[in-house]
C-alpha cells in the first residue's frame, strides 16, 4: 500500500495531467486537492488529446474512484460539462465512480465579475488571472461566507446565504468597481437547477479515502498549478488563490500526514509561467520562441501563449524543500532535442552582486535577480522512442544525472513524448 502525492515543481504546466494518469493504473482513488477550473491537465491517450479542469486525471481508467476535494472551489456549469463531454467520447468508464466533498466550496457568478472587475481596475499592474472567480471563491471561504455544496443542495439554506451575498457583492461591483450588477432571482434558478445533477455525486470524501486506505489500497493526491503558484510560498501576488504545495493535500481531503508515503515533484525539463510576475531564467528572442514552439505551449485553459526560459534549479530546490518530495518525474524532456548548448540556472545573482541559491520572497528583489548559468552539450538524436534510461543518448543521461545532483532528489520518471507509452518509469512509488 502507498498514498502518494502528486504536486508541479515550477509555475504550473508541468505535464501533471499525464503523470497522473500513468500512476493512476497502480491506484484504487485519485483525488484532486485544491485549485478549480482555473487547471488545464492535458491527456494524450492513443494519439487523441483530452483536456481535463476539474474532473481528476485519473477518470479514464476504470475501476477507479475519482474524487474532487473539500479544498477545490468547483463552478457546477464547468464540472456538468466536462462530465457530459467525457459521456459523450466515452472516455468515462462505465464502473469508475466519481464523488465531490460536500465541503467543496462553490464559484459562484459574482465571483466571476468580481474576479473580472478587479483586473480591469489594476490596468497595468494586473496579476494575470483566468477570470474564472477562483481567488474570490476562496476569499467568501476564508471571510466564512462562502457557500459550499451542502449549502448548495438545501434549497432554504442556499437561498438565503444567496440573497445575502448578492447584495454585499453587488455593492462592490456598482459602488467601487462601476461594474453589472448579478441577479438574485436568476442565479438562484440557474443553480437550483444544478442540483439534481451534483447531488448524486455529493458524499463525505474524507470518509471514502479513509476506507480505501484501511483496506489496504493505493490513493494518489492529485495537484494543480505548481508549487511557485503556491498562497504562501510562491511568487506573491502573481500566484494562484490556494496552497499549492504537498501539505495542502491533507487540508484538502481530509487526510492525516502520517497517511503519505511519498510525494513526487512534476518538473518540465526547461521552464515556463502563463501571466504576470517574475521569470528569472525567461528567454524573449529565438530560443524562448524555439521552446515555445516545440512544446506546444499555450495554456490549457486560457489558451494564452506561456513564457518560456531554460531550467531554474533554484526554483525546483526551494520546491523540494517546501513539498518533501521525494522524487521528481521529469517531463517534456524531448523539446530540448535538437538544442546544440543546454544552460541549467544554479543560482541567482542580485544587481549588488550578491549570490542567492533560494528564491527571494520580496517580488522587487526576484525582479532585479540574473540567472547563474551552467551549461551542458546537448544531444540531436531522437529519444522517444526510448524505454529504458541506458537506451538514452550520453547527453541526455548526463543531464538528467546534473539534475538529479542539484535537486538532491532521483528521478522516479522521465517523460520523452506526450503519449502515455513514451515514459520511462525508473521508480514507481507505490510499488516501493
Amino acid at each position: 500500500m502507498a498514498n502518494v502525492i502528486i504536486v508541479g515543481t515550477q509555475w504550473g504546466d508541468e505535464g501533471k495531467g499525464k503523470i497522473v494518469d500513468i500512476y493512476a493504473r497502480e491506484v484504487d482513488v485519485i483525488a484532486r486537492f485544491q485549485g478549480g477550473n482555473n487547471a488545464g491537465h492535458t491527456l494524450v491517450v492513443r494519439g487523441k488529446q483530452t483536456i481535463l479542469h476539474l474532473v481528476p486525471s485519473g477518470i479514464l481508467h476504470n475501476h477507479k474512484i475519482c474524487i474532487l476535494g473539500n479544498g477545490m472551489v468547483i463552478d457546477p456549469a464547468v464540472l456538468i460539462r466536462e462530465i457530459d463531454e467525457l459521456h459523450e467520447k466515452n472516455l468515462f468508464p462505465p464502473d469508475t465512480k466519481l464523488y465531490i466533498s460536500e465541503n467543496a466550496h462553490i464559484i459562484m457568478p459574482y465571483h466571476r465579475s468580481l474576479d473580472s472587475a478587479r483586473e480591469t481596475r489594476k490596468g497595468t499592474g494586473k496579476i494575470g488571472t483566468t477570470g474564472r472567480g477562483i481567488g474570490p471563491a476562496y476569499e467568501d471561504k476564508i471571510t466564512r461566507t462562502g457557500i459550499r455544496l451542502c449549502d448548495l443542495l438545501n434549497r432554504e439554506t442556499f437561498a438565503e446565504m444567496l440573497r445575502r451575498n448578492v447584495e454585499e457583492k453587488n455593492f462592490y461591483l456598482t459602488k467601487f468597481y462601476n461594474a453589472k450588477p448579478v441577479e438574485y432571482d436568476a442565479i438562484l434558478n440557474e443553480y437550483t437547477g444544478y442540483v439534481d445533477r451534483l447531488r448524486e455525486y455529493a458524499a463525505n470524501t474524507s470518509l471514502i479515502i479513509d476506507r480505501k486506505i484501511k483496506k489496504g489500497r493505493n490513493v494518489l493526491f492529485e495537484g494543480a498549478q505548481g508549487c511557485h503558484l503556491d498562497i504562501d510560498y510562491g511568487t506573491y501576488p502573481f500566484v494562484t488563490s490556494s496552497n499549492t504545495s504537498a501539505g495542502s493535500a491533507c487540508c484538502g481531503t481530509g487526510i492525516g500526514p502520517t497517511k503519505m508515503d511519498a510525494v513526487v515533484g512534476i518538473c518540465k525539463a526547461y521552464t515556463t509561467r502563463v501571466g504576470e510576475g517574475p521569470f528569472v531564467t525567461e528567454l524573449t528572442g529565438e530560443m524562448g520562441e524555439r521552446l515555445q514552439k516545440a512544446g506546444s505551449e499555450f495554456g490549457a485553459t486560457t489558451g494564452r501563449k506561456r513564457r518560456c526560459g531554460w531550467l531554474d534549479m533554484v526554483l525546483i530546490k526551494e520546491s523540494v524543500r517546501i513539498s518533501g518530495i521525494t522524487g521528481i518525474a521529469l517531463t517534456k524532456l524531448d523539446v530540448l532535442t535538437g538544442i546544440d548548448k543546454i544552460k541549467i540556472c544554479v543560482a541567482y545573482k542580485t544587481n549588488a552582486g550578491e549570490f542567492a541559491e533560494y528564491v527571494p520572497p520580496d517580488t522587487k528583489l526576484l525582479e532585479q535577480c540574473h540567472p547563474v548559468y551552467e551549461e551542458m552539450d546537448g544531444w540531436s538524436e531522437d529519444i522517444r522512442r526510448a524505454k529504458t534510461i541506458d537506451e538514452l543518448p550520453v547527453n541526455t543521461r548526463k543531464y538528467i544525472e546534473r539534475l538529479e545532483e542539484l535537486a538532491g532528489v532521483k528521478m522516479s520518471l522521465v517523460s520523452v513524448g506526450p503519449g502515455r507509452d513514451e515514459t520511462i518509469m525508473l521508480e514507481n512509488p507505490f510499488r516501493v
